[in-house]
């Protein structure tokens, strides 16, 4: 069986690495780095993305949210019939509007860091051919887990997850902004050291660590936004974590950046910083 594996980034790249059998990807105007990944996970370019669908058994998409449905769309126009696999980080709805492109699809949720050992990454899936697809991981250091429902459901589990991770990273965020805004900053983690010890440094890997994929969470929290309120659940929480994250979209990968400065860059306003 081929898997095609769509736009590689880190994530991408890690899940074919970890997959089994054939794996196929496209390298038509992809970077440098990108290319690397695919090398170094052992796929195989087949140069177009029409290649890609008349070769595939099963198609993963990982990219970022905002471009999910485009990236949909395009292997839909071209006739795929196999199983598609939308693990991107998106609310439900927008994972069933995919499905119906698709005779045979696949609802996944992509929960931890890149695929390197054991017990760190989870993909959810969900759908018909969900144990299908979660097969060509058998074995491999990604644990897949499959949820009951059809499209939708594993993307439901991974916006709760990520709307609390992701969600709680922005607000101390902010928070640090404002504390640093009204000059209380030292006073404020000090209470946090003593009351509620490990938040001060909690904090500053909130900022640290999400700066350089801020630019692919403000569109997962948009995302998320959009599941809150088709259920007429408060958007807000959401809406103001992208919010947090599009300031911070001029970091992309550019791990190290000092944390004074991202607070700076947060507390410039949205017209100051442009998402990457």
């Amino acid at each position: 069986m081929a898997t095609g594996f769509l736009h590689p980034g880190a994530m991408g790249a890690s899940l074919a690495a970890a997959c089994r059998g054939k794996r196929l990807w496209c390298g038509a105007g992809r970077s440098a780095a990108t290319r690397a990944r695919a090398i170094a996970a052992g796929m195989d370019d087949v140069d177009s993305l029409d290649a890609l669908v008349a070769q595939s058994d099963v198609i993963v998409s990982v990219c970022p949210p905002a471009s999910a449905v485009e990236v949909a769309e395009a292997v839909a126009a071209i006739g795929f019939t196999g199983i598609y696999v939308d693990a991107n980080a998106i609310a439900p709805a927008t994972a069933r509007t995919i499905a119906q492109r698709f005779s045979r699809f696949v609802d996944g949720g992509i929960v931890g860091p890149p695929v390197q050992a054991a017990g760190t990454t989870r993909l959810y899936l969900s759908g018909d051919r969900a144990a299908e697809v979660a097969a060509l991981w058998t074995g491999s250091a990604l644990e897949t887990r499959l949820v009951p429902g059809d499209a939708g459901a594993a993307s439901a589990v991974k916006v709760c997850y990520a709307a609390w991770t992701k969600g709680s990273a922005a607000l101390l965020t902010a928070i640090r902004a404002l504390a640093v805004a009204e000059g209380v900053d030292a006073a404020v983690l000090a209470e946090w050291d003593t009351s509620i010890p490990g938040l001060s440094e909690r904090s500053d890997l909130a900022a640290t660590g999400a700066a350089p994929k801020a630019w692919r969470f403000a569109g997962e929290m948009d995302e998320i936004a959009a599941a809150f309120a088709a259920h007429d659940l408060p958007d807000g929480f959401g809406r103001a974590a992208a919010d947090v994250y599009s300031r911070l979209g001029a970091f992309k990968d550019a791990p190290g950046t000092p944390l004074a400065d991202l607070l700076a860059a947060l507390s410039a306003g949205p017209s100051q910083v442009t998402p990457g």
